[in-house]
């Protein structure tokens, strides 16, 4: 491309080596939850939430089990003040719910967040400032020793009005742009701000790290986290917060890796709805952490619910391919990967830890289901994956040499139709195909006598007449055969028999599979009875009819 060379990291690393969270392997419990869909979520739509829709919409994050909400930033506007007020005046807000505000290290704007939040029981108010090298050079024009004393004077605003009010709140700061921030002197506004706060362990104030522009890779942001973690005063009564955006596609990496650097607690949103590329995807973080055996402490066990009710919300999509969220993050289009799935699942039946092929959690524990979700059949499909949504929606166990003549005349059908295959389209080519196709004849009546072995006599119709014929077999369907092979004139081989009960209920009816070969080719038919020798020969003259024509 043109013009790289007017680009250059705009970075700082720590002074010291940050390399402990290297040497971890997986988070290894849930982080704190803060959502911020409904102020950093809501300021990037394109036309934000009005108060009925953000009371509906806090009252879904409560229902998921955030426990940490920011609600807004109550001083930017009358709707933001008034949907503060709203969660307060209608008690709105469970006991262990603690809601959050946003304002900026200005006085005016403080004192009126203050106004807002008056009368909440848990509130956290969340100051901040910018103090990256960029923003102090080229907006504030301010020296480091300028931009701190705001930081601090914001600070011990905050604390006077809460002293006066007799409040219990909460406090956090953000050192805004904190990946463009050199790592030593973003610590020593932090530790400036918590001198003045002096926190303990009953009531932690919070220092947040945001990534306001995601501008390196996620081990960068996990060293200047580390070097925070390390370095700061009274790290036992603080929680460290993170909040990466999505610049570069790698929110999700900077957060775990950043909680791996020792943070306690992340803030971002459902499905990383945020300004430019958006913030860290808590759905995908929270999945994440499930699949690797962890509780992340949040209620995602229906998520077509979440979903249908974010997109009311936001008038957002869920991307299909959202991970652990998307329609299509569980569907499985390739043959290959549909058998893998299918004989994953048969030995689900066992029990045990998860580990079926392509699946990384069990699409059920997210509200999904195995037949429509999972296995989805189109001219890229193959045996296994049609096999299993057969036996999954009717109780049809194919033959494996079966299932390959199924699958071949169900992908036939997708690439001529251009489309994906219902249950019951798959069904109809399943019973046009080997369960009724008469397209020669059929039996109309068959019985049986002890005779050299067994004597069958089978009246056949075909081409508008009935007539009986009559042969010896080993067995009824041995007897059926070499009738059909006298009356045709046809010779083939019997190479395939099974069956078995559609259901486990006692008057359950039997289904029968018999293949045939002639000339190297193989013909297959099913048939369905409440008898199981009828069952028998009736899949006998559905592979003889495909055979014949």
């Amino acid at each position: 491309m043109k013009n790289f060379e007017k680009y250059a990291p705009q970075y700082f690393l720590p002074p010291q080596r940050c390399m402990d969270w290297a040497e971890r392997d997986r988070i290894e419990r849930a982080p704190v939850w803060c959502s911020v869909d409904l102020r950093d979520g809501n300021q990037s739509l394109i036309e934000p939430m009005d108060e009925a829709t953000k009371v509906e919409f806090f009252k879904l994050l409560v229902e998921l089990g955030f426990k940490h909400i920011e609600v807004g930033f109550p001083a930017a506007s009358d709707t933001e003040y008034s949907f503060m007020r709203t969660l307060i005046e209608k008690n709105l807000i469970p006991d262990d719910v603690t809601v959050q505000v946003l304002t900026q290290a200005r006085e005016h704007i403080i004192k009126k967040t203050f106004e807002a939040v008056r009368g909440a029981a848990n509130v956290i108010v969340h100051v901040y400032n910018s103090t990256s090298l960029a923003q102090r050079e080229q907006v504030f024009r301010k020296n480091r020793e300028e931009i701190k004393k705001i930081a601090v004077d914001g600070a011990k605003l905050l604390k006077k009005l809460s002293d006066d009010e007799g409040a219990d709140y909460i406090f956090e700061y953000s050192p805004e742009s904190f990946t463009g921030t050199e790592p030593e002197y973003a610590l020593e506004v932090i530790n400036a701000v918590l001198d003045v706060w002096k926190p303990d362990k009953r009531r932690k104030h919070i220092i947040n790290l945001p990534a306001t522009v995601e501008n390196a890779s996620p081990h960068v942001y996990a060293q200047q986290v580390e070097y925070i973690h390390k370095n700061v005063k009274y790290r036992d009564n603080i929680l460290i917060s993170l909040h990466p955006h999505n610049d570069r596609g790698c929110g999700v990496a900077a957060a775990e890796l950043g909680l791996l650097a020792g943070a306690d607690r992340v803030e971002g949103t459902l499905f990383g709805n945020g300004e430019r590329t958006g913030n860290v995807d808590i759905v995908t973080l929270a999945g994440n952490m499930f699949s690797q055996g962890v509780d992340p402490k949040l209620n995602l066990e229906n998520m077509p619910y979440v979903c249908s009710m974010y997109k009311n919300f936001t008038g957002m999509n869920v991307s299909a391919r959202q991970p652990y969220a998307g329609e299509l993050v569980f569907a499985a289009f390739s043959g290959s990967h549909q058998d893998a799935i299918a004989k994953g699942m048969e030995l689900r039946k066992d029990g045990g830890k998860w580990t079926v092929p392509y699946l990384p959690i069990d699409p059920k524990d997210v509200g999904r289901q195995y037949d429509s979700d999972v296995i989805r059949i189109n001219s890229q499909s193959g045996k296994g994956g049609v096999g299993y949504v057969l036996k999954s929606n009717y109780g049809i166990d194919l033959p494996r040499r079966m299932k390959e003549d199924m699958g071949y005349k169900a992908k036939k059908v997708s690439d001529v139709l251009h489309k994906e295959l219902r249950a019951d389209e798959l069904y109809r080519i399943f019973e046009d195909n080997f369960l009724r196709n008469r397209s020669k004849f059929d039996i109309r009546e068959c019985h049986f006598r002890q005779v050299n072995g067994i004597e069958a006599i089978v009246t056949i119709f075909s081409d508008g007449a009935e007539h009986v014929v009559r042969a010896n077999g080993n067995g009824r369907l041995d007897a059926v055969s070499n009738a059909l092979k006298k009356f045709f004139s046809v010779n083939y081989l019997l190479t395939g028999y099974e069956q078995h009960a559609l259901s486990d209920s006692s008057s359950a009816k039997a289904i029968s599979y018999v293949g045939v070969e002639s000339g190297g080719s193989a013909f297959w038919g099913a048939g369905i009875d409440d008898d199981i020798i009828k069952s028998s020969y009736k899949a006998l003259v559905s592979a003889v009819n495909n055979l014949l024509a």
